[in-house]
This record gives structure tokens, sequence and C-alpha cells, in this order.
């Protein structure tokens, strides 16, 4: 119990840790059940449709201009940062970044981010939580 209490005081506080740092100033970062339900099917379409809405949890969802990304696990999948961007009013899935980083592969991370399209505010932001 005291771990689940843990786990949700984390996630409650990531955000709020992630928008005092610079790299996610200005990045829209509130996890709430609305964003949660909204990100949910987009996250089940971009993998085929090989788990359902219900099962992807959320450890960050990033929004910055017409780009958005989700930080997700699923039960197919290593934990990924998944990338959309808004074209027409509808979120489209751009590509997906999964893996380990740390501190040295922070210009690799932003450049990739970059080469995508994504903004430079959600680039460096989406560098800085999957170090972190």
């Amino acid at each position: 119990m005291m771990v689940a209490v843990g786990l949700a005081w984390l996630g409650a506080t990531l955000p709020a840790a992630l928008a005092a740092t610079n790299d996610c100033a200005g990045v829209r970062l509130d996890l709430t059940k609305a964003r949660k339900q909204a990100y949910a099917p987009l996250v089940a379409a971009a993998v085929g449709n090989k788990v359902k809405p219900a099962k992807v949890e959320f450890n960050a969802i990033l929004e910055s201009g017409d780009w958005s990304a989700a930080y997700v696990s699923t039960p197919i999948a290593d934990d990924g940062m998944m990338f959309f961007q808004t074209v027409n009013s509808k979120k489209q899935f751009r590509d997906v970044w999964g893996g380990f980083a740390d501190e040295s592969d922070r210009p690799d991370l932003i450049k990739w981010a970059r080469k995508l399209g994504a903004p430079d505010k959600l680039a460096r932001c989406f560098a800085q939580v999957v170090i972190d």
C-alpha cells in the first residue's frame, strides 16, 4: 500500500518537477484523467489495436503547439514515448522512442525528436523526461 501511495505521489509531482526545469518550460504537462482518456485510444491505434485503451498506462503526456508525446506502458511492449502531430484537428501518430537514456544521450535525443518534426520545446522536454 505504501508503495502504491508513493508511486501515485510521484506521478502527481513529476509534471510539476519537470515544469520547474528549463527544458520543460512552456510545455503542457498536466497528467489528468481526461488527457489519459483522450490519448489511450491513440496509443491503442498506434500499436495496431493489439492492446485495449484501458490497459495503457501513462507516465507523462507532453504537449507543445501541434505536437505531443505520451510516455506510455502497455502489456505488449517496453515503455516508450509516442509522438503525435495534430493535422486538421486530428492527432496522428508519427513515431515512438524506446529504450534507456542517460545524460550523455541528451543531444542525440533532442536531434532525433527535431528530425521527426517536433518543436524545440517538446524535443528538449522529451529528452529531460526520458533521462530522468
